[in-house]
């Protein structure tokens, strides 16, 4: 693949993983607590940009932890057997966020988390406080959603190790900044004055779309990755 190519593969990646849900509701939870509890907004803005801020460095971490697994195991050449088992993970995990991301017959944006996953970071958001509080919580927000964002994570890694060295900073850059796109957009929301209710509300109204969108986009991030990868390097060697 070019240099444009594994680009676009990492910004549509980081894209799919901007359309979970789990980091945007932990966030809508934080700001509901701090405005319930007569918080300022400067306080409010302060705590949600932390909580933005926690949230982007922990999958930044993330990234670059994958890509440090891969090369010490693989190096720089990645087997295409292992390209072939990434895109069966991302397909599995697409058609499963199909099936079972949000709770079936719940009227809300429940989550298919466990009930003590959920619990904990419903408590974590209530008692949070302060900046450093609420940064925290944004990194556990994202180890919380890995089952699902991981596929793409794998993904975007693989990619990037075939690039070189200066265009694999650019890489990370744009999937942490892409997949912390939908936490940007709410956190501007929020510290514009908007409603969390209608905010809330949207996202009610929309979950099964972002439901399918986003198992629909691992179906094709998979699919294209397999042709362009693993078809075309096997069919160019006869």
């Amino acid at each position: 693949m070019d240099i444009l190519t594994s680009l676009a593969i990492v910004a549509f990646a980081g894209l799919i993983h901007a359309s979970f849900q789990l980091s945007v509701s932990v966030l809508t939870l934080l700001s509901g607590h701090a405005i319930g509890a007569k918080k300022s907004q400067g306080r409010v803005l302060r705590m949600t940009s932390s909580y933005t801020l926690g949230a982007a460095v922990m999958t930044l971490l993330v990234l670059c932890f994958v890509c440090l697994i891969v090369l010490h195991i693989f190096g720089t050449t990645v087997p295409l057997l292992v390209w072939a088992l990434a895109c069966g993970l991302v397909a599995g995990i697409g058609i499963a966020v199909w099936l079972f991301y949000y709770r079936r017959r719940s009227a809300t944006t429940e989550l298919w988390i466990p009930r003590s996953l959920a619990t904990h970071l419903h408590n974590r958001s209530k008692a949070t406080h302060d900046s450093a509080e609420a940064f925290s919580l944004g990194l556990t927000s994202v180890i919380a959603e890995l089952v699902f964002i991981i596929p793409t994570i794998v993904i975007a890694a693989l990619t990037l190790l075939g690039l070189p060295g200066a265009w694999q900073l650019a890489g990370i850059a744009i999937y942490t900044v892409v997949s912390s796109l939908g936490l940007f957009i709410v956190w501007a929301l929020i510290g514009s004055g908007a409603s969390l209710a209608r905010i809330q509300k949207w996202r009610v109204e929309n979950k099964h779309f972002l439901q399918f969108s986003g198992g629909s986009a691992l179906l094709v991030l998979g699919f294209f990755v397999y042709v362009s990868k693993v078809v075309a390097t096997v069919t160019g060697a006869f």
